[in-house]
């Protein structure tokens, strides 16, 4: 096989494997020669995170992913245009391939206007309104010199209804004629992107728009966002069946090594994804084994590296005792020598995959690895496939079990010595501060026609998740008329969470199918009710950019002393952002001046929360004024003379600049125009 296609990449086919559609191929960028199939590493905003980018640099990823959304918003244009592009300024002399910004943009669908012209948002940096055209895309994306550029499409999530995705098909086509046209006599290459979410026709009808339209190569989007792995592994084929032959295909945001291959089996040559570094921030290492989570205690002892079978830095220094180390302390150094060993793993997978394709044995070789990348941590299964009779287990990992003078049990957190619900039923805890101030039944009545999303923020041991669960049943059995919910939980330590399922007899909210499923399989949905939870393992900040907006959030992680960062002001300005032009409530346990002060000043309006346990009160939090219903009082200029006085309203590491800014925009703010 010896097929040249366009001009710009000199895209060539060098072998195809026969029983398969899996092809090896080799093409030409600005600055290297590509040889697929390839993964390209994620570097967000110019770096791929916890990583030394010569360590990178050293594993011999030809291209790298750069996002331009982030890029636009910092550090700008006008900085690419000073360094002569993003090559000289992260100082990477291999080829970049930059995302259009879409994607990011659209992942926040309710904080974004969208309109023909493009896509309205505001920065999350200065708050700027910002219009991202096709036209604006392709000129950021020229800016930073980027090797190939994606051309702008409408990304929305692929469970969405037939009527929307047909608009977004339509949408995407019309911006990608105006996105071709905008990158002009640019020596750039540019791709087109097929959208169709999960409707085969849909998928037909936009390959035919974009294929028809002169790009230098084609990509599949709109997958993992939603679907099933088999979903997204028909719809790939599909649509890789209905890409030129001759021309480069992309599967944008994919995925799992088990993605990969089953991706590379249907026809497609190029990949990117976070999940080789956020997951070794989480301790979960790919090996030729299978997969393995060092955080687990089983590992406390093991002086084995990772995987006998690689060479990377991590397996040739240190032991997977010492990771499970750093990985349970939170030192960075875990998810650096994690991240690049997983690195390696997807190197190697994609230099044997095309090895075996040119060999003309790829598919034994698929069916082998097939069972073997799906393999599970078997050292340690998450959750007992059979309830057996044993002594409870008082601990686990950084957690252990207190019996509390009310009979009722909690689990610590041993390092920060906190407790989970110290002084109240943990379940009478969740439903007074959580379920009954979101008043379920009046609530999701009013969202019979459309999802209904919660957001658990702090996941623990499932206590508010289930609580949720529970009163949704106990609606639906009493005839309530419902809409679809959607819990989405997050959480990056599920160890409380494994230590009450392990404990049933005392944890009885764990008593129901949905934490096991949770553990097993980060998803659980009802086989016979309108309701699905789902796990967002990992860094919330990184997942609640992409996450569905939600209608309500059960704000519940630890104190403002344990988990700093999840109580910044920054942080709310995100989360306020996120929920721009939706009604949203926000509830949460604490009642103190700053975090009260930091919701205000990132724009939500804030009010008295129900009491539980010894606090009086606590605090509810919405995103405009007519989300607060009316058995909530929001704070008035008495509670704004005491922020005033209060000596302890900002944040130990704020800036002097940000303390003068979250006092002016408290004192600002609307919510005390009339009080």
């Amino acid at each position: 096989m010896n097929t040249i296609s366009n001009k710009r990449l000199n895209f060539r086919v060098e072998a195809e494997a026969p029983g398969t559609k899996a092809r090896a191929s080799r093409l030409i960028t600005l600055h290297n020669e590509v040889e697929t199939p390839v993964f390209m590493p994620v570097a967000t905003r110019g770096v791929i995170r916890t990583q030394d980018m010569a360590a990178v640099h050293e594993l011999g990823f030809p291209v790298l992913l750069a996002n331009t959304y982030h890029l636009l918003i910092r550090p700008g244009t006008e900085v690419f245009r000073k360094f002569g592009g993003i090559h000289k300024f992260m100082n990477w002399e291999r080829s970049v391939l930059t995302d259009s910004g879409g994607f990011q943009v659209f992942s926040l669908p309710n904080a974004v206007k969208i309109t023909e012209e493009g896509a309205a948002f505001r920065s999350y940096h200065d708050g700027v309104t910002i219009l991202l055209s096709p036209e604006k895309s392709i000129e950021t994306q020229r800016y930073i010199g980027s090797d190939i550029m994606m051309a702008m499409d409408q990304c929305i999530p692929s469970t969405s209804e037939y009527g929307k995705c047909e608009e977004s098909v339509e949408l995407t086509a019309r911006w990608a004629g105006r996105s071709l046209a905008a990158r002009g006599d640019s020596p750039q290459s540019i791709f087109g992107i097929v959208q169709g979410a999960c409707y085969p026709e849909l998928r037909k009808r936009s390959a035919e728009q974009i294929t028809s339209l002169p790009f230098d190569g084609y990509a599949i989007g709109g997958l993992a966002v939603g679907e099933t792995g088999n979903e997204r592994n028909d719809i790939t084929e599909l649509t890789a069946s209905l890409l030129p032959a001759d021309y480069p295909r992309y599967l944008m945001g994919v995925g799992t090594p088990i993605d990969l291959l089953e991706a590379v089996h249907r026809g497609v040559d190029m990949f990117d994804c976070i999940l080789p570094t956020s997951h070794g921030q989480q301790g979960v290492a790919y090996t030729t084994q299978g997969i393995i989570e060092l955080r687990r205690g089983v590992y406390k002892f093991s002086d084995k590296p990772i995987d006998e079978n690689c060479s990377c830095p991590a397996c040739r220094r240190y032991s997977r005792g010492y990771i499970h180390h750093l990985i349970k302390t939170g030192e960075y150094y875990g998810g650096n020598l994690v991240g690049i060993h997983n690195l390696t793993f997807y190197r190697n997978l994609m230099s044997s995959m095309r090895s075996h394709i040119i060999a003309g044995d790829f598919y034994s070789y698929y069916l082998e690895q097939r069972d073997i990348l799906v393999r599970g941590d078997e050292n340690h299964p998450p959750v007992p496939t059979r309830v057996k009779k044993h002594k409870n287990i008082m601990s686990l990992g950084n957690y252990e079990i207190m019996k509390q003078e009310g009979g009722f049990h909690s689990i610590r957190h041993v390092s920060s010595g906190e407790v989970m619900h110290s002084v109240t039923d943990p379940v009478i805890e969740a439903k007074r501060l959580y379920v009954d101030q979101l008043n379920m039944a009046e609530t999701l009545s009013s969202h019979r026609d459309e999802s209904f999303v919660i957001w658990d923020v702090g996941l623990g041991a499932g206590t508010n998740a289930m609580a949720t669960v529970r009163e949704f049943e106990k609606l639906f059995g009493e005839g309530g008329e419902l809409p679809h919910l959607r819990i989405i939980s997050f959480e990056n330590d599920l160890d409380s969470l494994r230590l009450a399922v392990k404990n049933p007899s005392l944890f009885p909210h764990v008593k129901h199918p949905a934490p096991a499923a949770i553990l097993n399989n980060a998803k659980w949905r009802s086989a016979r009710l309108p309701v699905e939870w789902i796990l967002l393992e990992g860094d919330f900040r990184e997942h609640a950019a992409y996450a569905d907006t939600p209608h309500c959030i059960y704000y519940d992680p630890f104190s403002l002393h344990t988990d700093t960062p999840l109580w910044r002001y920054s942080l709310f300005r995100e989360l306020h952002e996120k929920c721009s032009g939706t009604k949203t409530m926000l509830f949460t346990y604490s009642s103190s001046t700053q975090v009260r002060g930091a919701l205000l000043a990132a724009g939500f309006y804030v009010g008295r929360g129900a009491g539980t346990g010894p606090k009086s009160e606590t605090t509810a939090a919405f995103s405009m004024p007519e989300a607060c219903p009316p058995w909530i009082e929001l704070l008035d200029r008495e509670w704004l003379g005491r922020f005033e006085r209060s000596s302890s309203k900002h944040g130990a590491d704020c800036s002097d600049d940000e303390k003068s800014e979250i006092e002016r925009r408290v004192l600002e703010h609307p919510q005390f125009d009339n009080s």
